[in-house]
């Protein structure tokens, strides 16, 4: 419950790497998240939020929402035991709509954006050009705090897109891969917005507010944070890493292009991920409705039974330090046998 000295080193890591100033720690993005989202609430006075259709954010309840038929906030399928609607605390809006977002701010009850720079759990979909300077343009105008979630973009580079793309956000929320396996994560916030958390702190009640908990910043996370950051997740890591990325790419975009099919592949740095339409999704409407389930558990089965695993959800491969070029063009040469048996 006391800080270590890993936690002053993590601290001025993260700012190299994002940019923000001011950090604490949690124990997941989820937590990250949620503590964020609770400060913007408190400082802007405001209560709602403002997420990606078919967004990623962990387990947080305001984040489980998608756009219905009309254009309303609807939770999405699978939602177990929803506090209240979703339309109650959460606006959705697909990325790259920036009248959309407009109109969402446009009742002046929004606190924050809670966006993926890119979306990541429903195939990768690009943000357009300048569409995110176009968000901070519309969140400073409307008073609404930019909150980056770099849980799964850090792949991009060692500053997540935050740094790749010289984003602004207010504040960043990242975990997972922090701590390489324990159990971390943290936030940061530009200077403005960790002001104006120390004036709306309650310190005689500031271990109830429903931030923090008694095992964020330990001193194991911290520790694992260090390591992983300081000897892993180096820059010098990520040169590899997004080299073996562009591999992959474009080893899957010739199978795709020798074998005919209507599939496209995107990569996010060291992220890359292949889609059934024969043409990126611009948002996350396309992109859900590109998944073909029987089409992706074929895949997922073909390549693990000649020993390449990708992740158990959708078609996904992220490459790591360890991940070698042999690695790469292991997948592409299966790949192609099961694209060949398929189009037979």
């Amino acid at each position: 419950m006391l800080p270590t000295a890993d936690a002053a080193w993590v601290g001025d890591e993260l700012t190299r790497r994002f940019g923000l100033p001011f950090w604490q720690f949690s124990l997941t993005a989820t937590d990250a998240n949620r503590f964020v989202i609770r400060w913007a609430r408190q400082i802007t006075g405001r209560s709602k939020l403002v997420v990606h259709n078919w967004c990623y954010h962990g387990t947080v309840d305001e984040t489980f929402a998608t756009l219905g038929p009309d254009g309303t906030t609807v939770a999405r399928e699978g939602n177990i035991g929803p506090p209240v609607a979703l339309a109650e605390t959460t606006r959705v809006v697909e990325i790259n709509d920036l009248d959309g977002l407009e109109a969402a701010f446009a009742a002046g009850d929004v606190a924050a954006c809670l966006f993926e720079p890119a979306l990541t759990n429903i195939g990768i979909v690009l943000p357009e050009p300048g569409y995110h300077e176009a968000v901070r343009e519309l969140c400073t105008r409307f008073g609404v705090l930019l909150i980056i979630d770099e849980t799964h973009t850090i792949s991009a580079g060692p500053g997540g897109c935050t740094r790749a793309w010289g984003l602004e956000p207010d504040i960043v929320t990242i975990g997972k891969t922090l701590g390489a396996g324990i159990a971390s994560a943290a936030y940061g916030m530009s200077a403005d917005v960790a002001q104006r958390v120390h004036d709306r702190t309650d310190w005689r009640n500031a271990d109830v507010g429903g931030v923090g908990g008694t095992l964020a910043g330990n001193a194991l996370s911290l520790a694992a944070m260090r390591a992983t950051l300081g000897r892993i997740m180096t820059d010098e890591a990520f040169e590899r890493m997004i080299g073996r990325g562009k591999r992959f790419e474009q080893g899957v975009r010739d199978v795709i292009a020798a074998r005919g099919l209507p599939w496209h592949v995107v990569r996010l740095g060291c992220r890359v991920e292949y889609l059934f339409r024969p043409d990126t999704a611009r948002n996350g409407a396309e992109a859900a409705a590109a998944q073909d389930e029987l089409v992706d558990a074929f895949i997922h089965l073909y390549l693990l039974n000649r020993g390449v695993l990708m992740t158990p959800f959708h078609n996904m491969a992220l490459m790591s330090p360890a991940t070698t070029a042999a690695d790469v063009d292991r997948h592409t040469e299966v790949y192609d046998e099961m694209a060949a048996e398929l189009t037979a």
